[in-house]
């Protein structure tokens, strides 16, 4: 057995993982069939299909030639998780404009080189899609601005 695709062959083999727990985690919810679905039902039928998946992608990186594993990248890792992280903070006391701003500002710093201008646009354009969205037509309960 020789692995062609080591991307494909370690990517198949997470899904299947994944797949796996999930199937195990959601074998104590009932499944009940098509017509009368338990709680189960989707969930297994959900985990089943990355099983396949993965399976498929496996057996694919067995036959057709495909990159290698890179090397982990920690900078984009880490500034995407804080940039998250920040938001959630962030949100309650400054409001969704400015924690979107500083959300799509920092991470934008994952990358090495930054165009701080399209940066700013693009987070504006954002906070202005984020504030219509989940606060004006989803009415969700978050602030728009700090104090709100």
């Amino acid at each position: 057995m020789v692995i062609k695709s080591p991307q494909d062959f370690g990517a198949g083999i997470l899904f299947v993982l994944f797949g796996a727990i999930g199937l195990y985690i959601g074998s104590d919810l009932t499944f009940g069939s098509a017509r009368n679905m338990g709680p189960g039902y989707f969930p297994v039928i959900i985990c089943g299909l990355i099983v396949l998946i993965g399976l498929i992608v496996t057996a694919k990186s067995l036959s057709l030639e495909g990159p290698g594993i890179e090397r982990i990248q920690i900078r984009p890792i880490l500034f995407i998780l804080l940039a998250i992280a920040a938001f959630g903070l962030l949100i309650a006391q400054v409001g969704a404009v400015i924690s979107s701003i500083l959300l799509i500002v920092f991470a934008a710093y994952a990358r090495r080189q930054v165009n701080l201008i399209e940066t700013v646009v693009f987070a504006v354009g954002t906070a202005a899609f984020v504030v219509i969205i989940f606060v004006y037509a989803l009415g969700q309960p978050m602030p728009v601005w700090w104090g709100r």
